[in-house]
């Protein structure tokens, strides 16, 4: 049995338009949204053995203000170059590389490919339109290697996000 996290990065920057768009940083609100995500996945009990985030910026910075209230250490975060604006395909590759050591793994990277890769996961016909920043879907997957994750393997256990709800 595994179980996997997909996270989008929280709400980034758009103060600099002329910054390159993988530099961007997170805002006020994001830096915010991260933390408290981080909070209602540990009360969830959540503890990742693998977080491997987009190398981009902001999804990096929302890897790390989650991992540290889940007291993930924040140097075992694997940075991907390969997950920044993925798209489905690139990203069931990942998954399908991870060591089956790790049992609970958190993906965090960006629109649309995390929407894409997600309505395609899951094993129900419910499509969600779009994942909004900092959001997290939870799958249970009935596999005992990384490998065998493939399209409708995922039960989907709970879809969270920075609005769903007042902390």
């Amino acid at each position: 049995m595994k179980t996997l996290y997909i996270v989008r990065h929280a709400k980034s920057s758009w103060a600099n338009p002329s910054q390159d768009d993988f530099e961007r940083p997170l805002n006020d609100r994001g830096k915010n949204d991260a933390p408290r995500m981080g909070k209602r996945l540990k009360e969830k009990e959540v503890h990742p053995d693998l977080i491997v985030s987009s190398s981009a910026k902001r999804a990096y910075s929302t890897a790390k203000r989650i991992a540290k209230v889940l007291n993930y250490p924040k140097d075992k975060i694997k940075a991907l170059k390969s997950l920044y604006h993925a798209d489905e395909e690139s990203m069931l590759a990942v998954i399908q590389d991870i060591k089956d050591k790790h049992n609970v793994v958190m993906l965090f990277g960006h629109n649309p490919g995390l929407t894409e890769f997600v309505n395609s996961f899951q094993n129900i016909e419910l499509d969600i339109d779009n994942i909004p920043t900092c959001g997290v879907i939870a799958f249970q997957l009935n596999i005992d290697s990384w490998k065998d994750a493939s399209w409708g393997k995922g039960k989907m256990l709970f879809f969270d996000y920075p609005k769903n709800q007042k902390d």
